[in-house]
């Protein structure tokens, strides 16, 4: 009887995303996610894993240049020549429909294995699981022709009067059902379905952030992506090892981060109450500069009246220090001081009014009425003053 069986798993490489949100920096993203593909094989070659699985979007679209799929085929040969198997399911970027990259490129052939070898397997709908008999593991792939799945993948399913093998492991690509977050996604399924389906193991691709939980036997993951796809995925970076074992007629699994990528992604709130000047926002954050590093500033409390910050200068003057800085200005404005003018007058029900909307969007956690509410009636002060306000 195998002792304990070792997988790695990972989804939504998405190589080839043109990241148009990036700019220049596009090219250099791309690159990012292929020598995180890159590390993920070696995860797997020095972690000497039985498997590799591949839960979808390995590719970012169906249509890729030949030359990018024997980049990728050859980096999964040195798996292969390892004697590791590889199993993929295609994803939604990279569905298997009729234009499917996996109906245009054989894989396997390209990574130079015989028409007959399992070493190599994309599961589709006319293949949903393979066998692999000295390993004792059925892996079961729930992969539709079409993007929008017409029902769960896991609808009716159930391993538990499957004896074709010890272990049982499922890949999806889709969501797990949350009520109001989840009911327009492509591929949707239930904590229910994934109890139902005993399962030892549930490989998951969809969500670029790692999660995991358990559901009645099965234990599901998502890998999240190697590489952040997108500059705001703070849980993106790593694969899964998983280690399936049986001990005193007990099964156990577990799962491990192993990180892979390179960008991180970190948010930063300033309060602007303590800032002096723009030149002491750029010194500030220039101490924390790091090309890895996707940095997310944010300007919050009530400024002073002197206080004059423009977050695209900011990001300009510090663009080469990270990979990515954003700066936003969620600051208020400081009220004036002064007495009110009386109720009874239209300025003082103005200022009035005012100054309960304000309160009123703060406490509504409304933000971005209550910094314009708070820009009007310091406006309003100034011209209720005498001065003149350019508009």
């Amino acid at each position: 009887m195998p002792g304990m069986l070792r997988l790695l798993h990972t989804a939504d490489v998405h190589l080839g995303a043109r990241h148009a949100d990036l700019g220049n920096q596009a090219a250099a993203q791309r690159e990012r996610q292929f020598l995180a593909f890159r590390a993920t094989v070696d995860v797997a070659l020095e972690e000497k894993v039985d498997a590799l699985l591949i839960a979808g979007d390995l590719f970012d679209s169906n249509t890729q240049p030949r030359r990018s799929v024997e980049r990728a085929a050859a980096e999964l040969k040195r798996l292969t020549d390892a004697a590791i198997r590889v199993v993929i399911i295609p994803g939604t970027h990279d569905v298997y429909d009729g234009a499917s990259v996996y109906r245009a490129y054989d894989l396997a052939a390209i990574a130079g294995l015989a028409p007959d070898s399992d070493r190599l397997v994309v599961l589709t709908p006319d293949r949903p699981d393979v066998v692999y008999g000295i390993l004792d593991l059925a892996v079961h792939g729930f992969v539709f022709p079409t993007k929008r799945a017409p029902r769960s993948p896991l609808a009716g399913f159930s391993a538990a009067a499957d004896g074709r093998a010890r272990w049982h492991v499922g890949m999806i690509h889709g969501s797990l059902a949350i009520p109001g977050k989840t009911d327009a996604d492509e591929v949707v399924f239930t904590a229910a379905e994934i109890a139902a389906s005993h399962l030892d193991y549930l490989a998951l691709g969809h969500w670029h952030s790692t999660q995991r939980g358990q559901a009645g036997v099965t234990t599901w993951a998502y890998s999240g992506a190697p590489e952040p796809v997108a500059v705001d995925q703070d849980r993106a970076g790593s694969v899964l090892l998983v280690e399936l074992d049986e001990r005193n007629g007990a099964r156990h699994v577990a799962v491990e981060e192993r990180r892979v990528g390179r960008t991180r992604f970190d948010r930063l709130e300033i309060d602007a109450a303590t800032l002096a000047s723009q030149p002491a926002l750029v010194e500030q954050l220039a101490g924390r500069a790091d090309p890895d590093l996707v940095l997310d500033v944010r300007l919050v409390g009530v400024r002073r009246e002197e206080l004059d910050v423009v977050a695209d200068e900011v990001e300009r003057e510090l663009a080469d220090r990270f990979f990515r800085l954003r700066v936003r200005d969620a600051s208020a404005a400081a009220l004036p001081d002064g007495p009110l003018p009386p109720p009874d007058t239209i300025a003082g029900a103005l200022v009035r009014d005012l100054e309960a909307s304000i309160a009123e969007a703060e406490a509504a956690d409304r933000l971005d009425e209550s910094l314009e509410l708070r820009d009007a009636l310091r406006l309003a002060h100034l011209m209720l003053d005498g001065h003149e306000v350019a508009l």
